[in-house]
């Protein structure tokens, strides 16, 4: 493990801890430590183990997951601005959870929701893939996202139009908004095979990823298979996003600002720039969500408004940074 991931990961680690001290509940420090090694009073370790430490495990996991995949997105499109929702996976995953909760059922099965959100993001992939099989560059990949996410976007607006009731718009827009708040471990064990899965797709793309910043000529002179290389990146970047999407809803941007921020760290090269974006966009997400913990509102600001607050800003800096530096 390079230097910068031993210090992400025990950063990742300390934020992890102190997500189990973090609550509404005040909970004495001393109990609560006793609480993290399955010791003390009952009710401390239930709140410790049951709520606090799922939160966190789902913060850092669903920021991994998005900072993994937005470097994958970033390396694959050469562009440093690219993340999951560039491609339209991100907006079809939302708008499968959409779909779900507007047509009820959500109220049969608690996982419908999940599932749809899943199935949403292997639709968008089902297409993107066909058109990468066919030929289709990283710029005709782009643009499709783009009407794939416009789409997406249409329909999850209807959807709010034609709300039946006031209790199914709260569930729509709470979806939409994007929280780990009330997280289990049960949810855990649903988004790790997905997330496990897509995160080995993206990996094995990284050597030809760095390929692949030759151009595609040069890579196929490499021996890497552009073709291919979309396919495993889009996959992966599907199930990444899909299974982040199913577990917290949507919540944007960090899958472009922790890849930004890494790069120089790693010399620009898009393989070694995977791991560490997946460590820091996770303790991003973490100590975003302890931070809305803590803030003093009636109601708990939702984790996908604050990531947006932050990363917005972020992005046009971002966006406004590389524009003078093209001119």
């Amino acid at each position: 493990m390079s230097r910068l991931n031993l210090i992400l990961a025990l950063l990742a680690a300390v934020l992890f801890a102190t997500s189990a001290l973090v609550g509404t509940a005040p909970l004495p420090v001393d109990e609560t430590l006793a609480a993290l090694f399955g010791q003390g009073d009952d009710r401390i370790r239930t709140i410790v183990w049951e709520l606090r430490l799922p939160r966190a495990a789902a913060a850092f996991a669903v920021g991994a997951a998005l900072g993994l995949a937005g470097a994958g997105m970033q390396g694959l499109l050469q562009n440093p601005l690219a993340e999951p929702g560039v491609l339209g996976v991100s907006a079809f995953s939302a708008l499968g959870a959409v779909v779900a909760i507007f047509f009820g059922f959500a109220a049969v099965s608690s996982l419908a929701v999940p599932v749809a959100a899943i199935l949403g993001a292997g639709l968008a992939a089902a297409l993107l893939a066909l058109a990468a099989a066919q030929g289709a560059r990283s710029v005709t990949l782009l643009l499709i996202g783009i009407g794939l996410s416009s789409v997406a976007g249409a329909l999850m607006s209807l959807a709010l139009n034609l709300a039946p009731n006031p209790y199914s718009l709260s569930d729509l827009v709470n979806w939409m908004m994007g929280s780990v708040a009330n997280r289990s471990w049960a949810d855990m064990a649903f988004g790790a095979p997905w997330w496990i899965a897509g995160a080995a797709l993206v990996l094995l793309a990284g050597p030809g990823l760095r390929a692949l910043s030759l151009g595609d000529e040069t890579a196929a002179s490499l021996g890497a298979d552009p073709k291919r290389l979309r396919l495993l990146v889009i996959g992966g970047t599907s199930l990444l996003t899909g299974a982040s999407v199913a577990v917290a809803g949507t919540i944007g941007f960090v899958g472009i600002v922790a890849p930004h921020v890494v790069r120089p760290f790693v010399k620009h090269d898009p393989q070694r720039l995977l791991v560490p974006s997946a460590l820091l966009a996770g303790v991003i997400l973490m100590a975003a969500d302890i931070a809305v913990r803590v803030l003093p509102f009636q109601q708990e600001l939702k984790l996908g408004v604050a990531a947006a607050l932050i990363g917005g800003p972020v992005f046009i800096w971002i966006a406004a940074r590389l524009g003078r530096s093209s001119t």
